[in-house]
């Protein structure tokens, strides 16, 4: 599979990840996240970016990795996802973004020995490599499809709670 248009990519613990370059709005430095009450562990809470609310995640949690606290190279990729037809902007926090650059040759492969495994490896749009080091290359959309199940009803509810502030 052809990634014509590049990835960003970064670490996440020990991991080399990316995001088509395309599903990422901008880069932002770490900055306070507002916590939101009964979230789920991934989930931890939202930041303001230019007036809207961004729900931002932790890719740790979220990819059942032990806990670290921010560090000067902590960043949050605002990226897109498509949940049922319908466009969610949402940060990831990642623990470093190394570039924006093309995999090797150009191309993903699927990891094939997955099922053997009995792993099926949803959550991957393919593998490249980026000098050498491998690059696990996430499928946002089924990342998110369990994710974006309570993003959304959040999203709907910080909606309803800013119609009914506004009356």
């Amino acid at each position: 599979m052809s990634i014509a248009s590049g990835v960003v990519t970064f670490t996440v613990d020990r991991g080399l990840y990316g995001v088509p370059v395309e599903r990422v709005q901008e880069i932002l430095d770490i900055r306070p996240i507002s916590p939101m009450p009964s979230a789920p562990a991934y989930l931890m809470g939202v930041i303001d970016l230019r007036g809207d609310n961004i729900p931002v995640v932790d890719l740790r949690t979220l990819l059942k990795l032990p806990a670290l606290e921010d560090t000067p190279q902590t960043r949050i990729l605002v990226t897109l996802i498509d949940h049922g037809g319908r466009k969610l902007v949402i940060g990831l926090r990642t623990d470093k973004v190394i570039e924006v650059c093309q995999v090797d040759d150009g191309e993903l492969r699927p990891m094939s020995e997955a099922d053997l495994l009995q792993w099926h490896g949803a959550s991957i749009e393919g593998i490249g490599r980026r000098n050498g080091e491998v690059v696990s290359v996430l499928d946002l959309d089924n990342l998110f499809a369990q994710a974006g199940r309570t993003l959304l009803k959040m999203d709907s509810d910080v909606s309803a709670s800013d119609s009914s502030s506004a009356a």
